[in-house]
């Protein structure tokens, strides 16, 4: 038989999967957005910011001055910081720098790790990675977990007693691969398991496989790895602490044309980390593919209240006809083992021309259930049919003060970034895979990269905080409407993505034509 036909059907089928989202209708009256094109104007700062870091490293291969993908961590007035430095083109950058603050945001000393890349105190790689910050109130120690970019790849584990002074990395990983390291502690003094931390990653030369290692010593010593119950693979693990010490780990698991839809799942562990459950779906994704070669993937963010709910968010186009834009949408769980169909988060009208991405989401670790305070930080195009020479990427705010049944006015920070301002990777021009938000004096401390105009071909990127924080105000409330509907069988308007990691460093290996005809 030809093989002609057959391939025709699978281009056609493809080409379907790629470009139908469904039709629908929409909701809640909002003020339209009107889309604005950008000018070679410096971003207009909306709100009072102050810059935590700049990147004052200058050796090859970093695109200089750049500062990209923040995470951060809260503990009463303390706030630490970390972020890439210099960020190289084919992936990390040349140091990770850490910002602190000592007084609730009041004043920031900022500075890089030592010993983690050879840009610095005699570091061993050359690049560095997907910094995440924890703190482990057991033993009193900071932590902060890195991607060590060499052969191999490992994580790493940076110790500090004060969040300013760090010792030189841990090495964690004995994998033959690793990337988007995760690491959590489990902070409550009543939960079995106080004091224990988890460093979770995924492995892209073992197809994305999870691995899971436990401390128990503050991060000075981490158990051998781990795998779930089903040997779970995917990208971009989110793990949270309830206060019973039950661990639940969202993560994105991949799409491929053999299966073409992905999904945001979940594995827990219920005995500190002894062994860990098989996944379970939180939902499927459908996601718009951002305009204009920005760097982006529909990773969740999740957080957990004081009474163990957990509270999931991703960038996402269920609700918009047609998948012409992300929307950010929510699903809660009680458990980890059900959870609630996504609703879509009211940041203006569904039929709005405003492409919205990158959550990052904080609760007050204080308030819980239909009083707790939940915030985020996000990035969006106003129009989200720009393009390179007329995209203009923008940082906005929302905050909740009953559990998310409701939302502040969304608060635009920044605006009119250039992509032009960005630095270069593999995958499209960054700001980051993921960002962060933070409660301190119940006050919400977004932190995201700003790029103004760059001086020449040197870039101006660095890490900017509200200086006096958000207050999660309950004036000029907008509800979810749960009688809004998802588009009937909604998906991603691009084809699955061909690699394990977004440096796409590790392809995917196709079925051969023949298994995925018969597949389907």
């Amino acid at each position: 038989m030809s093989m002609r036909p057959i391939i025709g059907l699978v281009t056609f089928f493809l080409l379907v999967l790629s470009l139908s989202c469904g039709g629908g209708t929409n909701s809640n009256n909002f003020v339209a957005q009107t889309p604005n094109t950008p000018s070679l104007n410096p971003p207009q700062q909306q709100v009072q910011l102050t810059r935590i870091s700049s990147d004052t490293f200058t050796n090859t291969p970093g695109q200089h001055a750049s500062e990209v993908e923040p995470h951060a961590f809260a503990i009463g007035s303390m706030i630490v910081a970390a972020f890439q430095v210099g960020r190289i083109n084919a992936g990390g950058g040349v140091a990770i720098g850490f910002s602190t603050s000592t007084n609730g945001g009041a004043t920031w000393t900022n500075g890089s790790l030592p010993g983690l890349t050879t840009a610095f105190q005699n570091g061993s790689v050359t690049a560095a990675s997907d910094p995440v910050v924890a703190y482990d109130a057991a033993h009193g120690q900071w932590l902060i977990s890195t991607l060590a970019i060499g052969n191999p790849v490992r994580v790493a584990v940076s110790r500090s007693r004060d969040g300013i002074a760090w010792d030189n990395p841990i090495f964690v990983s004995n994998t033959p691969n690793a990337d988007k390291n995760w690491i959590v502690c489990d902070n409550t003094t009543a939960s079995p398991y106080f004091g224990n931390c988890y460093q979770i990653w995924d492995d892209p030369s073992q197809n994305g496989l999870i691995l899971i290692s436990t401390s128990a010593d503050g991060g000075a010593t981490w158990s051998t790895a781990k795998t779930t119950a089903d040997s779970a693979k995917g990208i971009g693990v989110v793990p949270v602490v309830q206060s019973n010490g039950t661990v639940i780990v969202p993560y994105s698991n991949f799409a491929t044309q053999a299966n073409p839809v992905s999904n945001q799942m979940a594995f827990r562990s219920t005995d500190g980390g002894a062994t860990w459950s098989a996944s379970l779906a939180i939902s499927n994704i459908a996601d718009h593919a951002q305009a204009a070669n920005l760097r982006s993937a529909p990773l969740p963010t999740a957080q957990v209240d004081a009474a163990g709910k957990i509270y999931v968010l991703w960038q996402d186009c269920r609700f918009r006809t047609a998948c012409t834009s992300d929307d950010i949408v929510m699903s809660t769980s009680l458990d980890g083992l059900v959870w609630t169909a996504p609703v879509r988060i009211p940041l203006d009208a569904i039929t709005s021309t405003v492409d919205h991405f990158f959550p990052a989401l904080a609760i007050d670790a204080i308030t819980s259930g239909s009083t707790a305070h939940l915030a985020f930080l996000y990035h969006f195009y106003p129009d989200t049919n720009c393009t390179s020479t007329t995209c203009s990427l923008s940082v906005g705010f929302v905050a909740s003060q009953d559990g998310g049944a409701s939302w502040t006015t969304p608060i635009t920070l920044v605006s009119g970034m250039l992509l032009t301002s960005l630095p270069t990777t593999t995958s499209g021009v960054m700001v980051g895979d993921y960002f962060a938000t933070v409660f301190s004096g119940g006050k919400a401390f977004p932190v995201f990269a700003l790029a103004n105009l760059p001086a020449g071909t040197t870039l101006n990127q660095a890490m900017y905080t509200t200086t006096s924080g958000q207050p999660i105000l309950a004036s000029s409330r907008t509800f979810v409407t749960h009688a809004e509907r998802a588009i009937p069988n909604a998906t991603s308007d691009h084809p699955p993505s061909r690699y394990y990691d977004l440096d796409r460093e590790h392809p995917m290996r196709q079925p051969p034509l023949r298994k995925i005809l018969r597949k389907r």
